[in-house]
C-alpha cells in the first residue's frame, strides 16, 4: 500500500514538473536591428551573405550558434546568372575552428569559408574560389519623381494614421496613409532584422499591401525557394519569379506599379487590379492580375467596390523599418 502511494504521489509530482516546465516562457529570440552591433556581437553576421566567382554563386544563410545553410547556385546569383530550371544545390555545416565547413547530403561538394572567401572542392577534386560580395538594389535612394506625393522622408509620419518614427525610420505599426490612391507607382525602401534563430515566416516579416488589400511581402527569406508568402511574394497569389532577397540588415526597395480595378458607370468592377512589381531592382511580376478581393490580413477585406484604397505596412511582430517612401500617382 505504502509503495502504491509513494508511486502515485511521485508521478503527481513529475506530472507537475512538465506542467511548470510547458508554463516556462521561451526566451525571447536575440534580433539585431543594427548592422554595427550585429557585427561587433555575433560572428556569424560578418560570414553570412553573398559569394560570387564566375559561372558560380552562393547564398550562406546564418540559423545561429554557428549553423549554417548555403545555396550553390549554378551560373551565378539570384539576377546575376541564375535563373530558374538551373541548379540549386544545399550545404549544411557550421564552424570548425576559425573557419565554416559546408557539405551537400551526398559528401560529393565541400565548402570551406574563411577570411571573407568560400573555397569549392567539387568531386573529383576540383576546387573553384568565391569571393564575399556585397550588392546593392540600384533603385536605393531614388529621387522623388515629379507629380509624386512624399509618404515619408524621415522627418514626420503627417502622411500615416498610427505611424510612428524612431532614428528616422518608419515603423512597422500597421500603419495605413490618411490619403487614398488609384492607379500609382511605389517606392519604397525596407531593411529587415538579423535573427539567426528565427525561422520561417517568424523572420523579420512585414508586407506592404496595396490599396490597403493585396499583399506583397516582406520576409527575410534571404536564399530560400522563393515562395508567395517570401519575400517578392504576393501573398496566396502568386510568388515571384526569382527570389531577390538580400540579407537582412541590408536596405531593399520595392518598386512597384499598381493598376487599379475599374468599373463601369453602375458601379460593378468590369476588371481587376494588375501589378508589376520589382524587387531590388529586378522583374518579379509582369502585370499581374489580382482576381481576388483581398489577400490574407488586409486591413481592407469586405466586397471590391471601389478603384482607390490606402498603403497599409504590416506589424507581423518583428522590428522591420521603412524609408524613402513616394508615391505616384497614375491614370
Amino acid at each position: 500500500m505504502k509503495a502504491r502511494l509513494a508511486s502515485s504521489f511521485l508521478s503527481l509530482l513529475s506530472l507537475f514538473a512538465a506542467v511548470a516546465t510547458a508554463a516556462e516562457p521561451r526566451a525571447p529570440i536575440k534580433t539585431w536591428t543594427d548592422p554595427a552591433a550585429a557585427q561587433r556581437e555575433d560572428p556569424d553576421f560578418g560570414i553570412q551573405g553573398e559569394y560570387a566567382s564566375i559561372g558560380v554563386g552562393m547564398q550562406l544563410v546564418a540559423l545561429g550558434g554557428g549553423k549554417f545553410d548555403g545555396y550553390l547556385l549554378e551560373g551565378g546569383l539570384p539576377g546575376a546568372g541564375w535563373e530558374p530550371g538551373k541548379l540549386r544545390r544545399l550545404l549544411k555545416g557550421g564552424r570548425e575552428g576559425t573557419s565554416i565547413t559546408l557539405k551537400d547530403e551526398s559528401g560529393a561538394h565541400t565548402c570551406v569559408i574563411v577570411n571573407s572567401q568560400a573555397v569549392l572542392t567539387e568531386k573529383g577534386g576540383a576546387t573553384r574560389t568565391m569571393d564575399r560580395v556585397e550588392r546593392r538594389s540600384p533603385t536605393l535612394g531614388d529621387k522623388v519623381r515629379e507629380g509624386a506625393r512624399v509618404l515619408f522622408d524621415g522627418s514626420q509620419v503627417d502622411e500615416w494614421n498610427n505611424g510612428k518614427m524612431e532614428n528616422g525610420h518608419l515603423l512597422a505599426t500597421d500603419c495605413i496613409t490618411k490619403r487614398r490612391f488609384g492607379s500609382y507607382k511605389l517606392h519604397l525602401e525596407f531593411r529587415t532584422p538579423y535573427m539567426p534563430g528565427a525561422r520561417g515566416q517568424a523572420r523579420g516579416n512585414s508586407g506592404v499591401y496595396h490599396s490597403g488589400r493585396w499583399e506583397t511581402q516582406i520576409l527575410d527569406s534571404f536564399g530560400l525557394e522563393g515562395l508567395d508568402n517570401e519575400c517578392g511574394g504576393i501573398y496566396s497569389v502568386s510568388k515571384p519569379r526569382l527570389n531577390m532577397c538580400l540579407p537582412p540588415l541590408s536596405w531593399q526597395t520595392y518598386d512597384v506599379e499598381f493598376t487599379a480595378a475599374r468599373f463601369d458607370a453602375s458601379g460593378k468592377r468590369t476588371s481587376w487590379p494588375r501589378i508589376t512589381v520589382r524587387l531590388n531592382g529586378v522583374l518579379v511580376h509582369d502585370n499581374l492580375e489580382l482576381a481576388k478581393d483581398f489577400t490574407t490580413a488586409a486591413p481592407l477585406s469586405s466586397g471590391l467596390t471601389s478603384p482607390e484604397g490606402p498603403v497599409f505596412l504590416q506589424n507581423h511582430g518583428n522590428p522591420v523599418v521603412f524609408r524613402n517612401i513616394w508615391i505616384l500617382p497614375r491614370e
